[in-house]
């Protein structure tokens, strides 16, 4: 009779208390079996023989010093595909059931001489260390705005030790969602961790020999805030891995009140904005007293945002310029000797007469930000000017129009410089685009390019005839049918 290891323990107490065929009898078992077990004082899990026996015949034993040379040579290949090479090489020999053994096999195999696996070593987690962010794609979620699939990223921010999460939606992986999402998490905490953790995209990194470097941009994020940039190894997400769990949790909770919503179509971005911010706010309430504990730690946050403008007058002089940074930049000229507001984002200006913004344009890295659209007009009455002009290199928008100029002077030096300025005010009026491609067909017919077989070229809007039409006279209708009725 098999017994089980709680039927013994009970007749082990109770032969403390009654006689043995009392206390067999109230284990359930045999007195027979239970003089065997109080003689051997072993428990039946104990007694129990290991299995090291065969049933049946190793149909694997003479092809298994074969099947250990494939995978010693590929460990990552699957018993499945060994057992199709056997199949196709040892034909009608190994049926469909045999591949369950292979596979048990396998497992042993690996177990016993495989390859040693790669060990994730759990952290424990301070309060105050680090924040870690993410992107996730939403596509397969299929939300719609208005009926339209929405294809978008949410940018996740996550605190390691309390798990505190903030989400953005953006539309790439870019410098700029990557600036936005960070500084929007950090300012509705109030607080940031002097660390920062993202993985190796390209909006933060750049390749450096065979490594990644952080860009200079994003290092000057992490400079205004006072916080140092990490990143995980490539190829090992685990260690951005809280990060990483709280994307794939934030897809359920959308998901599971997606469905309990019973629509996952919305009226517009704003609405679905706000039922993010409500998964988000849910979330994070019930980490208060983790957060609680963990702000106490946290960093203070600068006087203002990285991506607030710097704000400060400029004069425009004479020459239809300002100066930035110690970098000239062209105005139009009719605000010449007016004083306008700068406002100077990271990676544009804005200028600003009182309340009205007058002129957007990239902040210039290095070079000048003389545009020819300011100043062709003033050059077309003064081209002298052009040959010494301080700024003339920024007056050839594209190789083609340097091209053109080199062409103009070799036949005519004063005569060119004029048609060369003509040219540049056609770029400015029709396009530059259209009268680069004019300049290209040119010189693939190795024909000067004179402004006047420019404007042939270009698609200038055609003069519209003026037509006019008579009223008819009725009576020579009358006339035609007499004709008519006559034949």
């Amino acid at each position: 009779m098999t017994c089980t290891n709680q039927q013994v323990k009970k007749l082990m107490k109770n032969m403390n208390i009654f006689t043995q065929e009392q206390a067999a009898d109230k284990a359930a078992m045999n007195v027979k079996t239970a003089r065997r077990y109080l003689k051997n004082k072993k428990l039946p899990s104990e007694l129990k023989r290991s299995h090291d026996w065969q049933n049946k015949p190793d149909i694997f034993a003479d092809v298994w010093q074969e099947i250990k040379n494939l995978i010693s040579n590929a460990p990552g290949l699957q018993a499945k595909t060994i057992f199709i090479y056997l199949q196709n090489k040892y034909n009608g020999r190994f049926k469909e059931g045999h591949l369950r053994t292979l596979q048990r096999r396998f497992k042993t195999w690996r177990a016993l001489e495989g390859k040693n696996k790669s060990v994730i070593f759990c952290q424990n987690h301070i309060p105050g260390i680090q924040s870690q962010s993410d992107y996730t794609n939403m596509n397969d979620l299929m939300i719609t705005i208005d009926g339209q699939h929405f294809k978008h990223l949410l940018f996740h921010f996550v605190l390691v030790f309390s798990r505190w999460e903030a989400v953005s939606i953006c539309y790439e992986e870019s410098f700029e969602s990557l600036s936005e999402g960070y500084e929007y998490a950090v300012w509705l905490l109030g607080k940031i961790a002097p660390d920062h953790r993202t993985d190796n995209l390209t909006a933060a990194t750049k390749k450096f020999g065979s490594s990644r470097a952080f860009t200079e941009k994003w290092l000057k994020v992490m400079n205004h805030y006072g916080v140092t940039p990490s990143r995980n190894n490539p190829g090992e997400s685990q260690e951005n891995g809280s990060v990483e769990k709280s994307n794939d949790l934030f897809k359920i909770a959308v998901d599971q009140l997606l469905m309990l919503r019973g629509s996952r179509d919305f009226k517009n971005l704003a609405e679905y904005e706000e039922f993010l911010q409500q998964v988000q706010s849910s979330r994070n309430s019930s980490r208060k007293e983790e957060l609680a504990l963990e702000i106490l730690k946290l960093k203070e946050l600068p006087n203002d945002k990285w991506s607030t403008p710097k704000i400060f007058p400029v004069r425009v002089s004479p020459s239809s310029t300002i100066q930035i940074d110690s970098i000239p930049y062209s105005v139009p000229s009719r605000l010449i000797s007016f004083t306008l507001m700068a406002h100077i984002f990271y990676n544009k200006i804005k200028l600003y007469y009182g309340q009205k913004c007058l002129q957007e344009m990239p902040k210039s890295q290095g070079a000048d930000g003389i545009n020819y659209r300011h100043i062709i007009d003033s050059l077309i009455r003064k081209p002298g000017a052009f040959a010494n002009y301080q700024y003339r290199e920024s007056l050839f928008p594209r190789l083609c129009f340097r091209q053109a100029y080199d062409d103009l002077i070799s036949n005519s030096k004063s005569r060119g410089v004029k048609q060369y300025l003509e040219i540049l005010q056609l770029a400015k009026m029709h396009g530059e685009q259209q009268v680069a491609a004019g300049l290209e067909l040119l010189f693939e017919q190795k024909i000067t390019p004179i402004p006047e077989k420019i404007k042939l070229l270009l698609d200038l809007p055609v003069a519209v005839p003026c037509i006019k039409i008579e009223q008819p006279q009725l009576a020579a209708y009358d006339q035609l049918l007499c004709k008519e009725l006559a034949a």
